[in-house]
Order: structure tokens, then sequence, then C-alpha cells
């Protein structure tokens, strides 16, 4: 499990382990490993030796974190030249360290001269995870004209400009080729639209754990935690035990959803599936092992989970039949059309879960702000729908976030994910594979989070580098289960 915590609590930790370590100690763990990951880059690019290294230094502990592994790359050969970037206050002992492996202070055009614009990297310790609102027009120069040189951009803890707790981009930032961050991941690493940002994720132990509480602010399921959370049928199994989902879905304009949501069922895990709709003609012709019934859904027989919504149209039948699966004493999943038909007090008042699916723009009509707020701010959308609506919600995108009404759990973050899921019907499929894996027994938040990340894996699988339609994503359902399980 990857796990993230918030600024307040790693400095809580910070605090907590230093006043057990001798003075600075935990500065020169960082920069160990600040170091060692940095000469990894540099030798991918040629060498250590003989390199030209720029730190771009700020007045805080991550200038401290810059100058001492400056100091420890000049060590061993490097040329390394300090760019500070506040009036020229930097970490004392850091700068003193720099200075006597060999190291110059620099302004940033002459940084850049003196080796004839030839720069092999750049180590970004301008602000640390405290830093707020984007960078000061200054510094964004010096990114902007550093970044011309090609050298490669390594941030120290987190790019500078991103805010840690939330993931936001309120302003210039850097973009990092990867990052070295310290004891514990920060929320703004693993969420976008700064995660975009980070580059490759380097954490360092810097003996930060056990300070650390054990209910983390986010985490990210990892291979191992996934294969333990898969429903795998016993000998004692037949096709009502695993579970039977139904799926209503489809409509004379859109029968494509009915197929597609069904299709990311049959492959979740659940022993049976149950469509209703006008959609059964199509989706029997590509699975004929559905169960299809006329409707309401009240009639057509026993689930353990009802999927509802994809391609549903707004008509009458569709708003009653939005209605009439909310009144289930089953957990329910409303995705797509669904989600502009519920009615927020029904949901409310519901007594089996929830499990609410948007995407950026439903986000924003459900919680009535603008599209572009819910994707600056993805974690407080997220968890502001979990809590107006009292529902476990999956908010889509580049890294799904997964929520609960409860609060005392962490957000789930999911990043297999691809660009090329951006493709129509491709949310159809994850909802009817969650909603499988509802009615296998999964509980809500862990129903969500399998659901995305064998997603993902799915469409990394179909795709393999090339545009993918979303069919094919269901067709790859049965590797992503392989490669989890492996």
């Amino acid at each position: 499990m990857r796990t993230a915590y918030s600024v307040q609590t790693v400095r809580a930790a910070e605090r907590a382990l230093m006043a057990k370590l001798p003075q600075g100690a935990l500065m020169q763990r960082a920069a160990a490993g600040l170091a060692a990951a940095c000469a990894d880059v540099l030798r991918r690019r040629g060498r250590v030796y003989g390199s030209r290294v720029v730190l771009l230094v700020g007045s805080g502990d991550n200038g401290g974190d810059a100058l001492y592994a400056g100091a420890r790359l000049a060590r061993r050969g490097a040329g390394v030249r300090a760019v500070l970037t506040s009036q020229g206050r930097a970490h004392e002992g850091g700068l003193a360290a720099l200075l006597a492996a060999g190291g110059r202070v620099a302004e940033g055009d002459a940084a850049t001269s003196a080796w004839g614009g030839h720069i092999d990297l750049v180590v970004d310790g301008i602000t640390g995870i405290g830093g707020r609102g984007g960078l000061r027009a200054e510094a964004a120069e010096l990114v902007r004209d550093f970044g011309a040189t090609g050298a490669a951009f390594v941030a120290v803890d987190l790019p500078s400009g991103v805010e840690a707790d939330t993931g936001e981009v309120l302003g210039d930032a850097v973009r990092a080729d990867a990052t070295v961050t310290f004891g514990t991941y920060k929320p703004g690493l693993i969420i976008d639209p700064a995660a975009d940002l980070a580059g490759a994720l380097h954490l360092v132990d810097i003996g930060l754990g056990p300070e650390l509480p054990d209910v983390p602010d986010l985490e990210a399921l990892q291979y191992a935690d996934v294969a333990a959370l898969l429903p795998v049928p016993s000998s004692e199994s037949d096709k009502y035990r695993r579970g039977v989902v139904g799926i209503v879905a489809g409509s004379a304009r859109y029968p494509g959803a009915a197929v597609l949501a069904v299709s990311g069922a049959l492959r979740g895990g659940a022993g049976a599936v149950r469509y209703v709709g006008p959609g059964a003609g199509a989706v029997i012709a590509r699975h004929p092992e559905t169960l299809v019934h006329a409707g309401p859904p009240s009639k057509a027989g026993r689930v353990q989970a009802w999927v509802v919504g994809p391609g549903l149209g707004d008509g009458t039948e569709a708003v009653e039949a939005v209605r009439g699966v909310l009144a289930a004493d089953v957990p329910v999943l409303v995705d797509a059309d669904g989600l502009r038909l519920l009615d927020a007090t029904a949901v409310r008042a519901r007594t089996a879960p929830t499990v609410l699916t948007p995407h950026a723009g439903e986000a924003a009509a459900l919680l009535g702000v603008p599209r572009e707020e819910v994707e600056a701010g993805r974690l407080a959308a997220v968890r502001e729908l979990a809590a107006r609506y009292r529902a476990t919600v999956l908010l889509k995108g580049s890294t799904t976030l997964v929520a609960t009404h409860t609060g005392d759990t962490p957000v789930r973050v999911n990043s297999t994910g691809t660009a090329w899921l951006a493709t129509a019907g491709s949310g159809d499929v994850l909802s009817g594979l969650t909603g499988s894996l509802l009615a296998a027994g999964l509980a809500p938040r862990d129903a969500a989070s399998v659901g995305a990340y064998l997603h993902g894996l799915a469409a990394r699988h179909a795709s393999n580098g090339a545009p993918v339609a979303a069919q094919d994503v269901a067709e790859a359902m049965a590797a992503a289960w392989r490669d989890v399980r492996a």
C-alpha cells in the first residue's frame, strides 16, 4: 500500500523524530537519498564526474537538502553551482558544505553562461511542502530559463509551486522529471493536476514511519492489496453464491451502453448478470449468458447489487428506473445519465450502500460548481460529494479518487489508468465491472478501488500505446486479473 500524509502530520512526525536524533541528522539522511537519486539521473545521461549541476535554492529546509546533496555530488567530481532564489538567503550549514566541497554560488544567467548553456541537471529546492500559491515571478523565470537548456529536473520533496495537501496548481510550478520525497508521500504527489508535474517518484526512508499515524490521509492500492481483495470462487460456489448483479442501462439512442456495461459486469467476478432495459436484443446477441428482463427492475428477480444509468437517457422510463433501483435494499451504483436523474434526498435516505461514479463534468453538476473547479481541486470535490450524498464516490480522471462519506477512512487514489481510457463507453465498462464486484461481496470502497485498478490495467493491456475502444478494455479484463494474481 502506498500512503500519503498531510503537511501538518508530516511536520509533527519530523519534530518527534528530530527530538530523538543528533542535530542535523534528519537533513543529512534526506540529502544522502537525494544525492543518490540525482547521481542515478546523471549516470543515465552520461556520468556523475564532470557533469554540470545547478541547484535552485530557496531559504527553507528544501534548499538545505539541495545544498547538502550538491556538496555530495561536488565531492564526486560534478561541477555544482547554486542559484539562491530568496534574496541571497540560504541554509547556512548547507551553503558552507557546498562551498567547502568546491561548489559555487552564481546568479541565474551566470550559471547558464558559465557552461555555455550546457547543464545536465537542475535540482529544484525552491520551496518545500509548506509552499503556497505557485512560484514567485522571479523564481518562475529562472525555472523557464533553465528548462530551456534541456537539463533534467529533480524536485526536492515536491515540485515547487504545487499544493502539497491537495494536488492543486495555483500558479507557475516546476515540471520535474523526477521527485525525491522523504519519509512518506504527500497528497500532491499522487493527485492530479500536481501529480502530472512530479515525474517519477522516489521515496527516501529517513526513519519517519514509526512517528506517523496508522491511518493516512490518502492511500493507493498496489498489486498485492488488490489480489487480497479479489473475489475468488471456492469449491462450494455456484453462480448465485458468487453474486448476481443487475444492470439497468441503454436506450433506443444508446443501445451500446447496455452491451458495454454488461461486458464489464460479466468480467467482474459475479456469478450472473441480469439485464433490464430496451437493449436486450443487442445484449443477448453479444452475451447470450445474460439473464434479460423487460422491467421494471423490481420484477427482474433477485440481485445482490444494481448498476443504473449508462446510456439510460432522460425519459419517463429512465426516471422511474432510477427511482426503482434506489428503492432496492441492496448496494446500488449510479453512473452517467443516472447521476442526472437521481434524487439527492432519496440517495441520502438509503440504508443500503450507494456508489456514485461521476467524471469531472458530472461531479460539477452534482455540486453546482464549474467543471474547472472540480478539475483543479479533485480531492476537495470527491470529499464534498461523498459527504453531501452520504455515498461512496468514485471520481473518474487520470488519477481516480474514491472517498466515503464517513470521513474515517483514507481517500483512495488509483493511477493505473491511461489517457487512452478517455473514449466513449469506457465508463460503462467500469460501472458494470464495479457493480459486479459489489454483487460478489466487496465493500463499496473496495469494489470501487479494485474496479478502477483493474479497469486501468485492462486498458494498458488493450492499448499498448495505441488507441483503444471500450469493448477492447472489457475483453482485456482477464489479463488484468492474471496480472494481479500472478
